[in-house]
């Protein structure tokens, strides 16, 4: 002791003085209990490891496959004037190195773009394209584009081609006249193009033929065709500058248009700019963001960087050769975030409900094991161990199997995945290190306590009053909790305040995987909180509706009822077990209800985006013969419906003051009817309306997201060549894919009003439309419903959530069950030797355990029923607020759909247990002598 008196000397508190063969004695006797509350430690601590770091991890794979998604939509552009070719005498000067000045601008393009964000990009696509011209040789809207490409880092021009019939094209003058001056006011300047295969078939051009073009105002082209070729590589990205130039595309330049291209070399580039006015060509960068090299952390550098060039970005009315940067990067990546942290926030949801009932668990634990050790507790006390020792004894103990057991949990979390995350696993540990404790010095305290009960039938009385006042502010604590993060949830939404637009990279990056939402825990936790609201609610009932049972049984012939009611009755008033059934049933529950309600908005989704069970989308060389193969399709076996229809994305359309650019849809509604009436998308009345107005306004279906067309507006559909078809909404029309907005009219209504159609869609229903799309023998895209719903269910964020929602359900039923036995196992002991007794007086072993079982029963049947009831209202609640849509791929948040099959198991599986656990009681208390129970005391 004297070098305890030298480091803390007198007066001062000295630390308790630990008797360690008593820490291990009760740590050999209790080796079971410990270890249970081990295992659960180290199940928790594994589940909450390894979900932040799977979530990082899916973060980068949704990143990556948002941006492959997206195609064009997140290319970068970046365009600059070209340099004017005015001549000396008042003409144009050819410039034979205008491809090495694409090339430079090309170059500097790339600089500006600075390492971060040249790393997560492909090599640049330079292109010099025309103006649109129209072909004049028929009564077919027909169009043709000029285009140079260009592409970088020591390519050698444009794509790889093969030429199969004459040769690249040529200067236009001899090589002595490669400066010549032309006047402006000449005659149209020859240009040489290469066509492609499908084009030079489609226009029925051969080698030195001319094309005869004709610009808006008229003016005659003089464009000459030097061969014909065949991409080497068609998957080349520097074909997506001009895709026309591979084959014809429908619909690009209107209605009805089919648009081709012809492809420059370096040396017909200059003929091609003497060929147009000085700022017709159009010069442009392309950037092709690369999916493999983007992840989540480098996705908000990108994003930051493409926001800085946007806004340095020079005036598009600027007639210098600054550059003006375009992208949808930003908003792809946006939208990335977005669904990002909508998954981190209902991530966070599930794994609340765990963390949640894994605490309740381990203080149910604590108490069991409290239980087992009152005696010797209280017998350590009675021999002079002092509060501070004890504590510190008990504390030792559980660090050390709380700290070991969350060691090796993260541990295998590591091996699972790398990084495995320690925060979310703070409360289980801290619970599993302090409840045991704190139970059990309180438990010494009070046996050993020389408080006496007052004679004072008043001060009786406020003592009870104390101890209810004290539980209903606790009551209330949680209940205002609980309303303070339903409000929360309602009114900022679950999503993290770093999915907002507009706010900066590392509030994302904190975000991820700790999605806690917008106000923090509070509406993460509302499901918790409701729970345990409901809870405490049944805790308040439970005691006063077994009393009502009690009075019944206490007036029928049936003692064991009366028994096993009384047993319930007292036993009634312990909180943990309650809590712990009603909310590992409920958040279960919830679990397996999101799931369901995710996987039925995912199919919704799909029907949505295909429009039937599958969808062919008819190439524009093909168009001619779509009536013909829809009605062949119909008549396949196996298909109920195929309707054939005209669709063609951003038509031009007049909404009283604005031009919009809708998805047009021209199909015979009738039939259109009968499609959507086969099929689970919803029906569209307003279709029967589509009829002849009388007045002679086409009738159409207008849908809006932004609400710039509503029924009754008067529209006008804009076409080339051709006067505007004026249109009237009388509705709103059905949803069409995933476009916004959308205006649907009648084929047959549409050409009496002088507009014919060429169908280039059709969908298909029934179980035989897969089969007959295939063998369908057209060039045409096939997209089947159930490819796309696989897809979608395989998407790294969908896919990650389900399964988190399956094991969270699996995990918190487990734990509902092992509350169970706990709670069984700490009222067993007085449980049996009531029974033990009661068989001296002539009970049979078979009726003791149908008394254990009328104990057991009661709280367990209120969890099985209510907790599934509790955890369907809290979806109800709550599903609206979880953004589920961003994940489903829907507009709207999907509708509640309750499993009740899966809801079922649940209910089955805690009433299961309970006829587990009564034999189990039955066969280990079997053992015991009749005359250790009539001895005096416990036995």
């Amino acid at each position: 002791m004297r070098w305890r008196a030298r480091l803390w000397p007198a007066g001062r508190w000295w630390p308790p003085a630990l008797h360690w063969p008593s820490i291990r004695g009760r740590a050999r006797a209790d080796a079971g209990s410990l270890l249970l509350a081990a295992a659960v430690v180290a199940v928790v601590t594994l589940l909450a490891g390894v979900v932040p770091p799977l979530l990082r991890a899916t973060a980068d794979e949704a990143v990556q496959d948002g941006v492959r998604r997206a195609g064009g939509d997140g290319d970068v552009l970046v365009e600059a004037r070209m340099e004017r070719d005015d001549g000396p005498n008042g003409g144009r000067v050819r410039a034979p190195r205008l491809a090495e000045d694409v090339d430079d601008f090309r170059d500097r393009a790339t600089d500006e773009l600075g390492p971060g964000l040249r790393a997560a990009l492909r090599p640049p696509v330079a292109t010099v394209i025309s103006p649109t011209l129209k072909i004049t040789d028929g009564s077919v809207l027909r169009t043709f584009q000029l285009a140079y490409l260009a592409k970088g880092e020591g390519a050698e021009g444009g794509p790889h081609v093969t030429w199969i019939a004459g040769g690249p094209p040529r200067p236009a003058v001899p090589e002595a006249d490669n400066h010549a001056e032309v006047p402006v006011t000449g005659a149209p300047w020859p240009v040489q193009v290469g066509l492609s295969e499908a084009d030079a078939d489609a226009l029925k051009l051969r080698p030195g033929a001319r094309i005869p073009l004709k610009d808006d105002a008229g003016g005659v082209k003089k464009v000459l065709v030097s061969g014909i070729f065949r991409a080497t590589d068609s998957t080349d990205p520097a074909w997506g500058s001009a895709p026309a130039l591979l084959r014809p595309v429908s619909g690009a330049d209107g209605v009805g248009s089919t648009r081709f291209a012809g492809l420059l070399s370096p040396d017909s580039l200059p003929d091609a700019r003497l060929a147009f006015d000085q700022d017709a060509l159009r010069r442009v960068v392309r950037f092709t963001p690369d999916p493999n090299r983007i992840t989540w952390d480098s996705a908000q550098a990108v994003s930051a960087k493409v926001v800085a060039l946007k806004a340095t970005s020079g005036s598009s009315g600027a007639l210098d050769g600054s550059l003006k940067w375009e992208t949808g990067l930003d908003g792809v990546l946006r939208n990335i975030r977005t669904q990002v942290g909508a998954a981190s926030a209902q991530a966070s949801v599930l794994l609340t409900g765990v963390l949640a009932v894994a605490v309740l668990v381990l203080l149910l634990a604590a108490d069991l094991l409290v239980r087992r050790r009152a005696p010797a507790l209280e017998a350590a006390r009675q021999r002079g161990a002092a509060l501070p020792t004890l504590g510190a004894e008990l504390l030792v103990e559980s660090a050390v199997v709380a700290l070991s057991a969350a060691a090796a949990g993260l541990a295998l979390s590591r091996a699972v995945v790398p990084g495995a995350s320690w925060e979310w696993v703070v409360p289980v540990v801290l619970t599993a290190v302090v409840a045991g404790p704190a139970f059990g010095t309180l438990a010494a305290a009070r046996a050993t306590r020389d408080r006496r009960v007052p004679a004072n039938r008043t001060a009786r009385r406020w003592a009870r009053h104390t101890v209810q006042l004290r539980r209903a502010a606790l009551e209330a604590a949680v209940l205002i909790a609980a309303v303070a993060a339903f409000v929360a949830l309602h009114q900022r939404g679950i999503l993290p305040a770093a999915s907002a637009p507009g706010a900066g990279a590392g509030a994302d990056v904190a975000g991820l995987g700790l999605g806690l939402g917008d106000g923090g825990p509070l509406p993460a936790s509302a499901p918790v909180l409701g729970v345990l609201v409901g809870a405490l609610v049944l805790l308040r009932l439970l005691p006063a509706g077994l009393g009502l049972v009690l009075k019944r049984a206490l007036r029928s012939r049936r003692p064991l009822a009366v028994f096993g009611t009384a047993r319930a009755v007292a036993t009634s008033g312990r909180a943990l077990p309650l809590l712990v059934l009603v909310t590992s049933a409920a958040l279960a529950s919830f679990a397996l209800t999101l799931d369901a309600t995710a996987a039925d908005g995912l199919a919704e989704g799909a029907w949505r985006t295909v429009g039937a069970d599958a969808r062919l989308d008819v190439v524009p060389a093909a168009a001619a013969s779509t009536p013909a193969l829809s009605r062949r399709i119909a008549a396949a076996p196996g298909v109920r419906q195929a309707v054939a229809a005209q669709v063609t994305d951003r038509a031009r359309v007049v909404a009283g003051s604005l031009v919009v650019a809708p998805r047009l849809v021209i199909v015979d509604a009738s039939a259109f009817r009968r499609l959507l009436a086969a099929t689970p998308l919803p029906d569209a009345p307003a279709l029967a309306r589509l009829g002849a107005t009388g007045h002679g306004d086409v009738p159409a279906l207008v849908r809006s997201g932004d609400g710039g067309l509503r029924p009754g507006m008067r529209l006008e559909l804009l076409r080339d060549g051709a006067p505007a078809i004026r249109l009237i909404a009388v509705g709103t029309a059905p949803a069409i894919g995933d476009a916004g907005d959308v205006v649907l009219v009648d084929a047959a209504t549409l050409q009496a009003a002088g507009m014919p159609s060429v169908p280039d869609t059709v969908w298909v229903t029934g179980p035989g439309a897969a089969r007959a799309v295939a063998a369908s023998g057209v060039d045409a895209d096939t997209v089947l419903r159930e490819d796309v719903l696989r897809a979608r269910r395989a998407a790294p964020l969908t896919s990650g959530l389900l399964t988190l929602a399956w094991v969270s359900a699996a995990t918190l039923l487990a734990l509902g069950l092992l509350g169970l036995a706990l709670g069984a196992s700490a009222s067993a002991p007085e449980r049996w030797q009531t029974l033990t007794r009661l068989r001296t007086l002539g009970l049979r072993p078979r009726d003791a355990r149908w008394i254990a079982a009328g104990e057991l029963l009661p709280p367990v049947m209120v969890a099985a029923v209510v907790g599934p009831l509790l955890g369907v209202l809290l979806a109800r609640l709550m599903l609206g607020s979880l953004a589920l849509r961003l994940l489903t791929g829907q507009a709207a948040d999907p509708a509640l759909v309750l499993p009740w099959w899966r809801l079922g198991l649940v209910t089955v599986a805690l009433l299961v247990a309970v006829a587990v656990v009564v034999p189990i009681e039955s066969a280990l208390r079997r053992r015991r002598r009749l005359s250790e129970v009539l001895r005096a005391g416990d036995g």
